[in-house]
């Protein structure tokens, strides 16, 4: 009777809580916002050199504890294109986009409207009003994905 029920929104409920803890707990170490891209992007550019330590630490995390969690997770679908070259142009893509926006979706979405920063809640509208015309462009439109 319980597998019948759907609990896909479960995990979305505990990444969202994971994501706004890790974002808070940062915020009180480090007293910086938890902005993936700028973490990232401080490691490339050498910009953030000076907290080389603590951004490894981050980015170790992010890329281990998926792994560490994997026997909880059963199969799913994720609906993502299986071509590879319109996957790494998409990431590509995002990664160019997080620049010029000087922020993802951790550092203005979440930390961004937790603060009621119009930086963070103006950026996080383009970013999702972006998101879904690219969906209609390249998925219903164009067929690419």
């Amino acid at each position: 009777m319980l597998e019948n029920i759907p609990v896909d929104w479960i995990w979305g409920l505990i990444g969202g809580f994971t994501i706004g803890l890790g974002g808070a707990v940062y915020l009180l170490a480090n007293g910086r916002i938890m902005g993936a891209s700028g973490i990232l992007g401080g490691l490339v550019d050498r910009s953030g050199w000076n907290s080389a330590a603590e951004r490894l630490v981050f980015l170790a995390g992010v890329f281990l504890l998926p792994i560490l969690l994997k026997p909880l997770y059963r199969p799913f679908s994720t609906h993502a294109s299986e071509n590879i070259a319109v996957l790494v142009v998409a990431g590509l893509l995002v990664g160019v986009g997080t620049r010029i926006a000087n922020g993802c979706t951790s550092g203005h979405g979440v930390c961004g409207i937790s603060r009621l920063s119009l930086r963070g809640i103006v950026a996080t509208v383009f970013y999702i009003m972006a998101g879904g015309l690219t969906v209609v462009l390249f998925r219903h439109i164009l067929g690419v994905i």
